[in-house]
């Protein structure tokens, strides 16, 4: 039998027994998994899960769910309190442009994949690459599965205030990994507008500026709110 990356041997990235993951689940009495089988993991992994799970009535019946697990990631809204703005990024997107967005060009806050960083770690690293900015202070608002339905991920969602006087360019990601970002300063009240007449269509971005007006730190009477 021939070794199979990611699964015998390791694969490019050095994992192996990406068939076996979810075998050990205990938590919940009422699902039992019983086989997986991988379809895909040249860089992020698609699995084909057969697990069994008793109805309200107490029988057990057998479910097949396929998930993409492309690990979990990190965003963060950058926010100026005094200038009630936020820096977001402009970028090609592939997926929404094949999905009937007008040219895939999507607004977003800055966010990446955790990689092997915690969350915090990551999010800095991020918002250096896209942005150019240097985070200092650091707010967690909350952690979020995006599309339960079928991929795993959780994103941890965080804001930090930047100084528009320390940004060095209109551009930042990294040539070499195919990012090429574009940067947007926009006046809270402008960003909400795009959000309602839908050039801002990113799930992450609305629900962090969303957030931002109505918990967070542009609300009206906000400290640093002028």
């Amino acid at each position: 039998m021939t070794d199979r990356p990611g699964i015998d041997v390791p694969d490019h990235r050095g994992r192996i027994g990406l068939d076996r993951t979810g075998l050990d689940l205990d938590r919940n009495p009422d699902v039992r998994v019983t086989e997986v089988d991988v379809l895909a993991s040249a860089w992020h992994v698609l699995r084909r899960t057969t697990l069994e799970y008793r109805t309200p009535s107490g029988a057990w019946e057998t479910q097949q769910r396929e998930t993409y697990d492309r690990g979990n990631g990190a965003t963060v809204l950058l926010y100026d309190p005094a200038r009630r703005t936020v820096l977001l990024t402009r970028q090609f997107r592939y997926p929404v442009y094949v999905n009937d967005h007008p040219d895939g060009m999507l607004i977003e806050t800055a966010a990446g994949l955790l990689d092997d960083d915690n969350p915090e770690d990551a999010i800095r690293r991020e918002a250096a690459e896209e942005t150019g900015v240097e985070i200092g202070e650091l707010e967690h608002v909350w952690d979020v599965y995006m599309s339960p339905g079928s991929v795993t991920e959780r994103l941890h969602f965080y804001a930090a205030p930047y100084d528009s006087a320390t940004r060095s360019s209109d551009r930042g990601g990294l040539e070499e990994e195919g990012e090429h970002i574009e940067l947007l300063e926009l006046v809270i009240d402008d960003a909400l507008a795009m959000v309602r007449d839908g050039r801002i269509q990113d799930a992450k971005t609305i629900m962090l500026l969303q957030w931002a007006v109505l918990d967070g730190p542009l609300r009206p009477g906000a400290p640093g709110e002028k």
